[in-house]
């Protein structure tokens, strides 16, 4: 009965043992990043903003291509009265009941170069008058005409210019959010990791200060150790115990942020394992302008800018200037009882018309309004200028502070592992009664602070890879374009 007592014992810790490991997560620093980057309301955005970015420019391009639409009023029907003045100077109201509908089918095509558009279109209209029960039929059965503006700011011409600008850009942008949502997962990966490596310290340092604290009990009562020592170790203690639940609060927030932004509803704990550097890669600063002025959307915006201020030089000048619009058509026209008598032996139907706006007193006003817009103009080449060189300068600060922080990993890796072996010494010589309190404190301060220095160098390390790759859209560490 014992025996079985004790088998089934067994099999219950395995269980719980079991179920236990099964609810932690072990993830990597490269598993979090792939999974924001899928699941993120971050990464999501980007997505959602690169669609509107390619629905923004397939419209762009289906306005210069041809255009059919059919316009109509169908039913145009009116019963009331209306005034009628008679020869005789009165008012007579007379009964009106008739449907006067109209259909056009109309194909034009926008011209970039001139800004203007020409067109094709068939025309049918039917008046019923119901009062005399008449029917009559009005159609064009062909008709091409031009309307094209004459001196004026040409919009089309621009956009063509601009809007291929801001389509590239957008898709960098969405290259540049993902890179983005890299860099914060790491932030957040790390912001948990060092409060797990807390936790991690608290917990080492309560249990060692708890099994110090009995020992120096003993050597108290052998009279190896004075009270005050005693008592030194139990605010130890004290401090260990503290220093412990702050640290399961820290932890748990670090926890549920880093679930939050990676979009995971997965209640298991989370344990993260400590990230080794990258395989040591060089870095060529030029290489890294280079690929930074080729692949960020704020090259591209570069050009945009002042794009658009030229642009906005042209429609101040060309505005406020002479307008002019030509409106040309040529046709044929008929009439008649029934539909198909507007297709027999049609009459010719043409119209020319010019309309002009000519300013001609506008006391300084449209000078100044170009003055403005030459002004801005002027700004934006200097604003695109600066911002060159802060682009330029943030490169190159990054290059170098990467690659200092290769070597600043590695330094802090030998000093973590010197200070616990010097702290493991420490303490076997105060078992021994080979050290004072005073002394194992200082080693214990110095192991501690150690592994926090090599943790957040490697926080420092991997903020510092992730934000080149952002500053760059390269991956230095395999010699390519980011693309996704």
């Amino acid at each position: 009965m014992t025996i079985m007592r004790k088998l089934f014992t067994l099999v219950f810790i395995l269980l719980l043992a079991r179920t236990v490991s099964a609810q932690v997560r072990k993830l990597t620093l490269e598993e979090v990043v792939q999974q924001a980057r899928e699941q993120s309301i971050s990464s999501k955005q980007a997505v959602t903003q690169k669609k509107t970015n390619y629905w923004q420019y397939r419209s762009f391009l289906a306005d210069y291509k041809p255009q059919l639409s059919l316009l109509g009023t169908v039913p145009g029907f009116t019963r009331s009265y209306i005034e009628v003045i008679q020869p005789d100077g009165t008012v007579s109201f007379q009964p009106v009941s008739n449907n006067n509908s109209m259909l056009n089918l109309s194909l034009s095509q926008s011209i970039a170069m001139t800004g203007g558009t020409i067109y094709v279109q068939q025309q049918m209209q039917r008046f019923d008058d119901f009062q005399r029960d008449v029917t009559r039929y009005n159609g064009v059965p062909f008709e091409i005409g031009i309307k094209q503006p004459l001196f004026q700011f040409n919009p089309l011409k621009w956009d063509r210019k601009i809007s291929p600008l801001k389509f590239q850009e957008g898709n960098q942008q969405y290259i540049q959010s993902l890179e983005q949502v890299a860099l914060d997962a790491t932030g957040y990966y790390f912001d948990l990791l060092v409060a797990q490596v807390n936790l991690q310290i608290a917990e080492k340092n309560r249990s060692n200060n708890d099994t110090l604290f009995k020992i120096a009990g003993h050597k108290l009562e052998l009279g190896k150790i004075s009270q005050n020592d005693l008592l030194q170790l139990q605010m130890g203690l004290l401090t260990a115990q503290k220093d412990l639940a702050s640290a399961q609060q820290s932890a748990a927030v670090a926890s549920l942020k880093l679930k939050m932004y990676m979009g995971s509803r997965d209640e298991r704990a989370l344990e993260l394992g400590i990230p080794v550097e990258a395989a040591e890669f060089a870095i060529d600063p030029q290489l890294a302008l280079d690929e930074a002025f080729a692949n960020r959307s704020a090259s591209v915006a570069f050009r945009r800018r002042l794009l658009e201020a030229e642009r906005d030089v042209d429609d101040a000048r060309k505005t406020n200037g002479l307008n002019a619009t030509l409106n040309a058509n040529f046709g044929l026209s008929n009439q008649g009882n029934l539909p198909r008598d507007v297709y027999r032996s049609p009459q010719d139907r043409e119209f020319v018309e010019l309309q002009l706006t000519l300013p001609i007193l506008t006391w300084g006003r449209n000078k100044a309004r170009t003055e403005v817009a030459r002004a801005n103009r002027e700004f934006a080449q200097q604003s695109v200028e600066q911002d060159k060189l802060t682009f330029e300068q943030e490169i190159f600060t990054q290059v170098t502070l990467l690659q200092m922080l290769q070597k600043q990993v590695k330094l802090t890796q030998v000093a973590d592992g010197i200070a616990a072996d010097r702290y493991q010494i420490a303490k076997e010589r105060f078992i021994l009664s080979d050290l004072s309190v005073t002394d194992l404190g200082i080693a214990t301060q110095e192991k501690d602070i150690a592994r926090r220095d090599y943790i957040l160098a490697l926080r420092d390390y991997w903020q510092a890879y992730y934000s080149l790759r952002l500053l760059t859209l390269y991956d230095f560490e395999r010699g390519r374009k980011i693309a996704y």
